[in-house]
């Protein structure tokens, strides 16, 4: 079962994505697709795979075996699986956080946000040039830098702490800089890793309003990797369930929680389930003699 409508041309493709360190399998042929203008979550437990997933997508790793299919609304394709990190960034417009903060600290709040926009800054320089001489086209484009900022720091509830050093930001608050950070980039896809990570229920709250917003109002495609199952079963049209590197569910939020592999997967299964019939039969018996033994 999933969610997604077989008219509609997906996002992102992930075909049989494996990924191997020596003899490790930590992502093990694995398929999905996300769309534009939702949200999909990929959810398992801790060593599942889903950090080693998103570096691929990113360019931190190049699978060793998968496709990785980006489409933009304009027609253009990008395999993911043959471009250095930072070309995706640049030319594909996918942007990420991280598990970690990694903010600028010593810079100011709106300081981060038109580093974010350096590229564009860069070209309308003309490599500095333009830049230098203050020519129309760069200071149009720094306005335009310094506007974007403004509209994501408020969105984030952060523009009256535009002065501020980032790093003396509240936790809840520089997960939301990063978030407005990674939006200046102005993504097709955003890839978000753990954001609700050590947020309190009302922070979480806000971040899951933010992140609906960013759906609703912009129309990209949110990729979330998430342990905070009141987030993710609130906000996503889609969830893939990873364990021990495959892929055991995949679906919308109502299907996956009810999913047996899925229940499993994260609470266990009782220690003689597996066990065949005539074991499980005279296991009261072997119970009885060992207490007699005693």
């Amino acid at each position: 079962m999933t969610t997604q409508s077989m008219t509609t041309t997906p996002l992102l493709t992930v075909e049989h994505l494996t990924m191997r360190f020596g003899g490790l399998v930590a992502v093990n042929d694995v398929s999905f697709s996300a769309n534009n203008g939702e949200i999909t979550a990929i959810i398992g437990p801790n060593g599942a795979g889903k950090t080693t997933l998103f570096n691929c997508i990113t360019g931190f790793y190049t699978p060793t075996v998968g496709r990785l299919t980006l489409r933009h609304a304009d027609g253009k394709e990008f395999l993911l699986e043959r471009m250095p990190g930072y070309r995706i960034s640049q030319k594909a417009s996918v942007a990420r956080t991280f598990q970690n903060i990694r903010l600028f600290g010593g810079m100011s709040v709106l300081e981060n946000l038109i580093v974010a926009q350096h590229n564009k800054l860069i070209r309308a320089s003309g490599f500095s040039i333009a830049g230098l001489l203050g020519l129309p086209s760069y200071t149009r484009t720094e306005r335009e830098a310094v506007d974007l900022a403004k509209y994501w720091l408020d969105r984030v509830r952060l523009l009256e702490f535009a002065d501020w050093e980032a790093g003396n930001l509240p936790y809840g608050a520089q997960r939301r800089l990063e978030i407005a950070r990674a939006m200046c980039t102005e993504p097709v896809m955003l890839c978000l890793d753990e954001p609700a990570a050590g947020l309190n229920p009302r922070e979480s709250g806000e971040l899951a309003d933010l992140l609906t917003y960013i759906r609703d109002e912009h129309k990209i495609g949110v990729l979330l990797i998430e342990h905070d199952m009141s987030v993710v079963m609130t906000i996503s049209d889609h969830v893939v369930v990873l364990d021990y590197g495959r892929k055991i569910s995949d679906g919308d939020p109502a299907f996956v929680k009810n999913d047996p592999a899925v229940i499993r997967a994260y609470l266990g299964e009782e220690e003689d389930e597996e066990l065949p019939p005539e074991i499980k039969a005279d296991l009261p018996e072997v119970a009885k003699r060992a207490e007699e033994g005693a």
